[in-house]
């Protein structure tokens, strides 16, 4: 080893004791006769100090050739430090350097490499291996190293087994877009990276192995976000002879694991919610109930009293933001100009005031007396100092709309604090949902998600009102997870086919050895999948997955490191069959 030491590790108690450290120079501070250099480690900082001594001169001319992030090796004493810093763990001592070799010198790097860099997003991206250095990027990968065993550990002694699934396998059409490798031996065609592991999970489970799971990797070619990469992991998990409830139950008890053993939070109980609640109250799937401001419907108080932006509207619906009233008129009107972007799409908001005094003030106040708005605060359960803003239109552009103001007004009023967390349960998802653009229903989970019993007649007359055995786990407005009871018999999986707009013939070959393998004792099962780079950022109190990837892709789905993707060679191509205008 080319220490004896790491540069976290020294304290007092190792005074006088001769130590070896390695790591890269952070900072140097020349004083003339004295040198002070910071060096770093994974695992912290250690101060050296070279002092001029006839005996030391080229020590210390050494030590003043140094620069940021040369890689050296240092030998000296631990000495008390004179000038303490409580703000490391090292910085009660440092080493009296009695040798010094540079391992590697270094070029000047492109950025700052501290907590507080001045690089930006995609100089930092190139760069990520320099990124990677910084305390900040480390301590997050590190977090997810630590989510990651602590899954494991109590995934094992859940009797679960962790099995390996293939990363080439075929393309299916439902879901998103594919990622596609062509085949050199089978000129021609293509295999596909997995969207996820189902098809294969739900296999493990016909074979007998009651309990897999997964830390995977799962790749989808769609339009990327804060929050979304092509390549992404997800615990993947599956359970034989189960039922809905206890499936909650166990992944309840692996995100209680979590929070207790890698955050030290004891997580509360996990509220439940349908699917239907949640659009009715928050006008979103994933409600964040870190705060209150349930949507309060107001058509029977706001119609029909001559103001037509609500007489004409499907549905009229608000929040009250408690201790509010205190808005100025510019707020207010920012606030309405920021409901009108074309992200929200809202055509204007109307504000009632529930002053101090008693009184209440609106924008509709010729419209609506006194007592009419006592009403709507009565329907509210608003109170003096309180704000009630509405929304209208067609029912469910509304409710998106109003979902969006909920959440800004929570972010403004400091009510989404990182620190607090609330879990849901949302349940009872429809099994489809109607696509404007192929103009027919699609899965909503995915076609192998299995509907209600009783719900199964609807199929033929109201496929949009048959509900799923589909779950998501929401933690403060975030998807962490999602999974359903998945069908397990061939009649009803070609039932679900026929219903998607597959023929027989596309069933047969897309999906028939899934549903041969149903023929042959398969038991009633279901699983989730957790989206494992959220989980990480909701953990790091972080909105973009980015930092908790060693090497991600940017919003382009590049890799400005290595330049990726990027053409290949024309006999590459030729090799694999693929014939293409390299001109164009």
């Amino acid at each position: 080893m080319l220490r004896t030491h790491t540069c976290g590790e020294l304290r007092l108690e190792n005074v006088e004791q001769e130590v070896t450290l390695a790591g890269w120079v952070q900072r140097v501070r020349n004083k003339g006769g004295l040198i002070w250099v910071d060096l770093r480690d994974r695992y912290g900082l250690t101060q050296l100090i070279f002092e001029e001594d006839s005996s030391e001169k080229e020590l210390l001319e050494k030590a003043a050739e140094l620069g940021r992030e040369f890689v050296v090796q240092a030998t000296g004493t631990v000495i008390e430090r004179t000038s303490k810093n409580d703000k490391i763990p090292t910085g009660s001592i440092e080493i009296k350097v009695s040798k010094l070799e540079v391992l590697n010198a270094a070029k000047v790097p492109p950025f700052i490499i501290e907590d507080e860099t001045d690089g930006g997003d995609e100089l930092r991206m190139k760069y990520r291996y320099l990124d990677l250095r910084r305390n900040v990027v480390r301590e997050k990968l590190q977090l997810r190293h630590k989510m990651m065993q602590e899954t494991r550990k109590y995934m094992d002694a859940q009797n679960f087994i962790e099995v390996e699934t293939p990363v080439l396998i075929k393309s299916t059409p439902e879901g998103a877009r594919d990622f596609v490798v062509p085949s050199r031996v089978n000129p021609g065609e293509f295999y596909a990276l997995p969207q996820s592991p189902q098809t294969f999970k739900q296999l493990l489970m016909v074979s007998g192995f009651d309990r897999y799971f997964q830390i995977v990797k799962c790749f989808r070619d769609e339009d990327l976000r804060a929050d979304r990469q092509p390549e992404f992991t997800q615990i993947d998990c599956e359970m034989a002879f189960v039922e809905q409830e206890d499936i909650l139950s166990t992944f309840e008890g692996l995100t209680k694991h979590l929070f207790a053993n890698v955050k030290g939070v004891e997580l509360e109980e996990v509220k439940r919610m349908t699917y239907a609640d949640a659009m009715k109250y928050y006008g979103n799937d994933k409600p964040d109930l870190r705060f209150d401001m349930k949507f309060v419907e107001l058509n029977e108080l706001a119609k029909g009293k001559g103001f037509g932006i609500f007489d004409d509207a499907e549905l009229v619906v608000g929040i009250c933001a408690k201790g509010a009233a205190e808005y100025t008129r510019k707020q207010l009107d920012a606030l309405t100009e920021w409901v009108k972007r074309p992200q929200i799409g809202a055509k204007g908001m109307v504000y009632a005031k529930y002053n101090e005094d008693g009184t209440i003030k609106s924008t509709v106040d010729k419209f609506y007396s006194a007592e009419d708005l006592q009403a709507w605060a009565e329907a509210f359960g608003a109170e003096k100092g309180d704000l009630m803003l509405i929304l209208s239109g067609e029912a469910n552009k509304v409710r998106k709309q109003l979902s969006e103001l909920r959440l800004k007004m929570g972010e403004d009023l400091g009510l989404r604090d990182r620190n607090v967390f609330k879990p849901l349960w949302v349940v009872d998802f429809p099994l489809l949902e109607w696509d404007e653009e192929t103009n027919r229903f699609h899965a909503m989970h995915h076609p192998f998600t299995s509907p209600k019993k009783e719900d199964i007649p609807l199929l033929d007359t109201d496929p949009g009102a048959v509900r799923a055995n589909a779950y998501d786990l929401v933690i403060n407005g975030v998807e962490i997870g999602g999974g359903s009871i998945r069908i397990h018999d061939r009649t009803t999986q070609q039932l679900m086919f026929k219903h998607l707009g597959f023929s027989d013939e596309e069933a047969q070959k897309q999906f028939g050895f899934l549903m041969e393998a149903f023929e042959y004792g398969a038991p009633p099962h279901g699983g989730i999948a957790f989206g494992f780079d959220r989980l990480c950022a909701i953990f790091g109190g972080s909105d973009s997955i980015r930092d908790y990837i060693a090497f991600p892709k940017n919003n382009s789905g590049r890799d400005v490191m290595i330049d990726s993707p990027s053409s290949i060679a024309e006999d590459q191509l030729k090799e694999l069959s693929i014939l293409v205008n390299l001109k164009n």
